[in-house]
């Protein structure tokens, strides 16, 4: 028998509960239940988890590119200019726009990862212990919202305060996702293949844990979005660096352009469709 919806306030996405209950009475129960009052976010779709996962791999693979074709410091400057730009560009909008909120997304995943290797590569800080650091920051990020908002929900940001909380979460998930993936790779001598396998057996972990633990639907959402990161870091690391690092040899640019080309597609289709509006998924739902 499939398992209840948690209610108007559940975070997880719909495409995993989706895929773990199976049947057509749960997806439309699931679809109806979804609340219209987030805002300043997307619905939590499949879109919203391709296009996160595609996202976290172009920052790996923009940000690797450009320290290497000009002075680090100049790209790491420009990465932060453009993270300013674009989160300017989101807080100017008062409800959710797809081209704004994912635009701000690349970006944090360009500089959020810009922001991990200048640790590691700027002043020689082990990954395992940028990893932790990050991990700290992340945590302050979560208790100092949780005091203030009482509620991590996603699905409750509807204010410029909360989601100025959202975002320095994000980045805070970016720069630790990184450092994670680094660290498999390189200090756990995992490589980019294996680490790849790793980060996408973790990422199941909430959704088990959800259907059959009665795992928090907040922890289990914030956990995946975790663990996107690394998974999406590994995955441009391995099609692009060259094949004597454990990679396929594409090149970081090369990546850069490809993800971005496939990122833009996705993103302008849901800005016609507006398919991850809110409150869109119920109104599908009745037909």
């Amino acid at each position: 028998m499939a398992k209840p919806w948690p209610g108007r306030n559940s975070d997880i996405s719909l495409a995993v509960i989706w895929l773990v209950t199976g049947t057509h009475a749960a997806r439309t129960r699931a679809a109806r239940a979804v609340s219209a009052g987030a805002l300043r976010v997307p619905e939590i779709t499949v879109y919203f988890w391709v296009i996160k996962a595609l996202s976290t791999a172009m920052g790996e693979s923009t940000s690797d590119y450009l320290v290497h074709v000009m002075n680090p410091v100049l790209a790491v400057g420009i990465g932060f200019i453009g993270f300013l730009i674009a989160l300017a560009l989101q807080f100017s909008r008062r409800r959710y726009l797809a081209w704004t909120y994912w635009f701000a997304v690349v970006m944090v995943g360009v500089f959020g990862t810009m922001a991990a290797d200048v640790l590691h590569v700027g002043f020689g800080v082990p990954y395992i212990v940028s990893s932790a650091l990050y991990a700290a920051l992340l945590a302050a990020v979560f208790i100092s919202w949780q005091r203030t908002e009482r509620t991590l929900s996603i699905h409750a940001i509807s204010t410029a305060r909360r989601e100025a909380f959202y975002w320095a979460t994000v980045v805070a998930t970016f720069a630790m996702g990184t450092a994670l993936g680094d660290m498999t790779a390189t200090t756990l001598h995992l490589g980019y293949g294996y680490s790849i396998l790793l980060f996408a057996v973790i990422i199941v972990i909430p959704a088990a844990g959800y259907r059959w633990l009665h795992w928090n639907s907040v922890a289990s959402f914030w956990f995946a979005y975790v663990v996107t990161r690394p998974l999406g870091a590994s995955f441009a690391d391995f099609m692009g660096k060259p094949v004597t690092a454990g990679g396929m040899g594409l090149g970081d640019g090369t990546m850069a352009l490809i993800l971005t080309i496939a990122i833009a597609g996705l993103v302008a289709f849901l800005a016609v469709t507006r398919r991850d509006a809110q409150g869109s998924l119920a109104r599908a739902a009745e037909y």
